[in-house]
């Protein structure tokens, strides 16, 4: 007999339901923790589906409601369910796929996805009952369950479609595919558009059920081109992007026709249908086949993205920019979520980043990469629109067109940046903000008339003017910096200030995170300007709103990383640090606003080194007791995970950070805190936990303590380093630089002391430094430390010095000179000196190495000129003739200036 609800119980649920709707924060929050606590009677999923699927003369927005929380409690608890509770919902969910409210079959469809995704998670064995009995339904005479039907399927394919592609339930897209597309020709548009939508799943994957069939699948969207359904069109536009991607080789034959087609789109009066065919000049722009295929096109493509680059009427609506909203909170839900980058060490002879921001980066940070719109305008805001996305193709066409692209730019700018009519010209600026990179060249003749104009446009009465301004101006940044500064950069400077202390809130965003670009380019070129800088950073502190807050502490730590100890002046420091502190005494150690803020005061820290001393102590404490913290919760998550939710690690990852720059900035200093406490216990527990992240900053906060009180790591170093050398590891760039990173500082400290250590890590380091396509600052690490190492152990080494010296001086020769290229060298000149056969097959790739030096310290020339005169000798006065002239003019002209060769 089928179940069936006890009245009671029937009608208080339905009155929690009803309840929960109300617009009552708190009613709403009681309410949930009573449905929440239902959960320990297995009925009460039951109670859910019934109501989903059994009362139609029920409110729709209650129904549903019931089956979102089914649809969670399935998610979460699936595995503990009866099978009776588990049987009731999928034969209802099937009886229900009919229902006459849209909303009703949307969700039934959701729960089914969610139930067949847990199935198959489980290894159970009917879904592929599931699946024909939601094929036959496709095929009903009535239009609610036909659609029903799809809209499950259509979810089930976006969350299944490598499952769906494999033998594991039997390969159901070889009846699939071939099924949806007998659909595309349907009378009804939302089922044509739900056809497409459950193939367009397939694309990316590449899936051979779908290659079969790619001849009928191009035909029948080539048949759709024209669909009257905006949903249609754009799932149109969604397939031919992806088969571009996928699989250009089909679509070449017929691209004149498909460009055409784009164009034709790219101008929908949809703007959904016009973004989405958008996306397509974005992949070509991506493709090698883009200057082939798009030049003829240009003159009519450039002023549709143009076009389509001003705001919409919905857009200004929603924005509501120009009004002086300074002292509106924020709400929190317009507030991105922040990420903290763990910091990376690649030495300071790279340009490379301290956060992880390097080519090759592994792919535990792709994803934080992969979120941000970097260096575009509006940022923090996470909607794509059609007018992101037509700036962002126009950018990417300007890199691969370069100055050809304007012939059909510069017309348009002309019209736009002069417009009286402010939109234009907002997307005139935009339009020249976009090919700042790509027509940097061909832009140059312009810029000196440009620039003033723009740096007027700041103070235009039109927020969306000023805000676009300070981004664009950013964008050329660089060649402000090229020129007299009294002439552009001063008024640049002056103008962006203004901005940052604006009464709109989008134009100090925009502002303080163009002046955090300019910062980035223009470094110690700031220093004449500290005062000005740092009482507007001062004053915006106690004006700006929280999301802006956010923001303002990372022009802070740019500005920090730019102008290093220039920063640490008694004047400069009374003005900053009480702000950060007051903010830093108003953060509890959950709340999230930490991240940026404990960033920024890592980097100044290091930028003020002993300038920060008398706020390093509560700093610290507080750091070591976030460290400690999430370790005790990330133990009882572990020990007891069905009392403890795992912990945000990120916590913990940022303390680590600070400590770094505390160690960094105050050096010997922080003796006394780290005596007084239980960091190196704590980074020993770091430097194992199996997150890269956490590892990366704990072998950082390593490197740096050996530098700045070795005293106190030189007692563990027996346990330290065998972790290090478990971590050199390529395939995690930033884990293994910061561990290769940190080993070499130790050999520094250590001398002969490595002697033990040395052959648990050469032979990795070796390898690594062999390896093919490695990223460049990997390289450049692994041959400081195996110089480092040399210069600790220098006999244990030269055996080994054939295996790596070519690579070696290959790393070394481009980066700039400074005290660890000294150490390296200094090392790998010792292990010469006990190994000179080493050297041989090798000798001119040396010598390039040497010639690199624009200064070389007294005692390296000493060292050189022996090793040279020496091979000289060694080898003879002909034999030398002979390998010498192997050796470029300007290399040997080096070598004789410098060391007398």
């Amino acid at each position: 007999m089928a179940w069936q609800p006890e009245e009671g119980a029937l009608v208080q649920i339905m009155q929690l339901l009803r309840e929960s709707q109300s617009p009552n924060t708190e009613v709403q929050r009681a309410i949930h923790e009573k449905l929440k606590s239902l959960n320990q009677y297995p009925d009460f999923n039951n109670y859910l589906m019934y109501i989903l699927a059994k009362l139609p003369e029920e409110a729709v927005a209650t129904r549903a409601l019931a089956g979102l929380i089914l649809k969670n409690n399935i998610k979460q608890y699936y595995g503990d369910l009866p099978e009776e509770v588990k049987h009731y919902a999928r034969v209802c969910c099937l009886e229900s796929l009919g229902d006459a409210a849209p909303l009703v079959r949307t969700t039934v469809g959701i729960l089914l996805s969610t139930i067949v995704k847990k199935m198959t998670e489980d290894g159970e064995l009917a879904q592929p009952e599931m699946l024909a009995a939601l094929m036959s339904c496709l095929d009903s005479p009535d239009y609610n369950v036909c659609e029903g039907a799809f809209g499950a399927l259509r979810k089930i394919c976006e969350d299944l479609s490598d499952e769906l592609n494999s033998d594991v339930v039997n390969r159901p897209l070889n009846v699939l595919i071939p099924k949806f597309l007998c659909f595309f020709k349907h009378s009804v548009p939302r089922i044509r558009s739900h056809a497409i939508a459950c193939v367009n799943h397939f694309v990316h994957i590449r899936s051979q059920a779908l290659m079969v069939h790619m001849d009928t699948f191009i035909k029948e969207l080539f048949q759709l081109a024209g669909d009257k359904d905006n949903e249609v069109r754009m799932n149109v536009c969604r397939a031919l992007v992806m088969l571009l991607d996928v699989r250009f080789d089909r679509l070449a034959p017929h691209m004149t026709d498909i460009l055409e087609y784009m164009l034709l789109r790219t101008q929908d009066e949809n703007e959904e249908v016009a973004k989405e065919a958008c996306e397509f000049w974005l992949t070509l722009a991506e493709m090698a086949v883009c200057p082939e295929v798009l030049p003829n096109h240009l003159d009519r493509l450039i002023p549709v993205l143009a076009s389509r680059m001003r705001y919409s009427d919905m857009e200004l609506i929603t924005l509501k920019a120009d009004e002086d909203d300074q002292a509106v909170p924020d709400r929190e839900e317009d507030i991105a979520p922040r990420f903290h980058r763990s910091r990376t060490y690649g030495g300071n002879h790279s340009a490379q980043a301290k956060h992880g921001e390097e080519e090759g980066q592994e792919d535990e940070d792709e994803d934080d990469a992969d979120d941000e719109e970097d260096g575009w305008p509006d940022q923090t805001v996470t909607i794509w629109t059609l007018r992101k996305c037509s700036a962002a193709a126009l950018d990417l066409l300007a890199n691969v067109f370069k100055e050809k692209l304007l012939a059909f730019v510069l017309p348009i700018l002309k019209y736009t940046l002069f417009s009286a009519d402010w939109l234009y010209k907002e997307s005139g600026i935009l339009i020249l903000g976009a090919i700042a990179e790509g027509c940097a060249q061909g832009m140059q003749p312009h810029l000196p008339s440009l620039i003033p104009y723009l740096i007027q446009c700041l103070s235009e009465q039109r927020a969306l003017v000023r805000s676009i301004t300070c981004w664009t101006l950013s964008r050329y940044s660089h060649w402000i910096l090229e020129q007299r500064h009294e002439e552009y950069l001063q008024p640049l400077m002056q103008g962006l200030l203004e901005r940052i202390l604006d009464s709109n809130k989008k134009v100090q965003e925009a502002a303080c995170s163009a002046f955090a670009q300019v910062e980035e380019e223009a470094c110690t070129e700031l220093v004449p300007y500290l005062v000005p800088i740092l009482q507007t950073l001062v004053h915006a502190f106690g004006k700006y709103q929280h999301k802006n807050l956010l923001i303002l502490y990372d022009a802070v730590g740019t500005l920090a990383d730019s102008v290093g100890n220039h920063l640490n002046k008694d004047e400069y420091i009374q003005l900053l640090m009480p702000p950060l502190i007051e903010k830093w005494n108003t953060l509890k150690d959950d709340d999230r606003d930490l991240f940026p803020l404990l960033e920024c005061l890592s980097s100044l820290a290091t930028a003020l080194q002993l300038g920060f001393l008398p706020y390093a102590e509560p700093i610290f404490k507080r750091c070591v007791n976030l460290i400690e913290k999430t370790l005790a919760q990330a133990m009882a998550a572990q020990t007891s995970p069905e009392q403890y939710e795992v912990p945000d690690k990120d916590f913990m990852i940022v303390a680590l950070d600070v400590l770094s720059g505390l160690a960094e900035g105050i050096e010997s200093q922080i003796s006394p805190l780290i005596a007084s406490s239980n960091v190196l216990d704590l980074v020993y527990q770091c430097m194992q936990d199996r997150m890269p992240e956490v590892r990366q900053s704990s072998f950082a906060l390593l490197g740096d303590l050996t530098k700045a009180c070795f005293e106190h790591v030189e007692p563990s170093i027996g346990v330290f380093i065998p972790i290090l050398g478990s971590n050199l590891i390529p395939e995690y760039i930033s884990v293994c630089n910061n561990a290769i990173w940190a080993i070499g500082e130790i050999a520094v400290k250590m001398g002969a002391g490595m002697e033990p250590y040395i052959a648990l890590i050469l032979d990795q380091l070796i390898n690594i430094m062999n390896r093919i396509n490695a990223p460049k600052t990997l390289l450049e690490n692994t041959a400081i430390t195996i110089g480092r190492l040399g210069m600790a152990c220098a006999t244990t080494v030269a055996p080994h010095l054939a295996r790596f010296i070519r690579p070696w001086c290959t790393s070394l020769r481009n980066i700039r000179d400074n005290a660890e290229k000294e150490s390296a060298f200094v090392g790998i000149c010792l292990v010469i000196n006990s190994n000179p056969v080493g050297i041989a097959q090798n000798f001119v790739f040396f010598c390039d190495a040497v010639a690199s030096w624009t200064s070389p310290p007294l005692a390296l020339q000493e060292m050189f000129q022996r090793i040279l005169h020496g091979f000289k000798n060694e080898i003879g006065e002909a034999e030398w003739v002979m390998v010498s002239s192997q050796f470029p003019t300007l290399l040997l002209d080096r070598l004789n200036a410098v060391y007398g060769l």
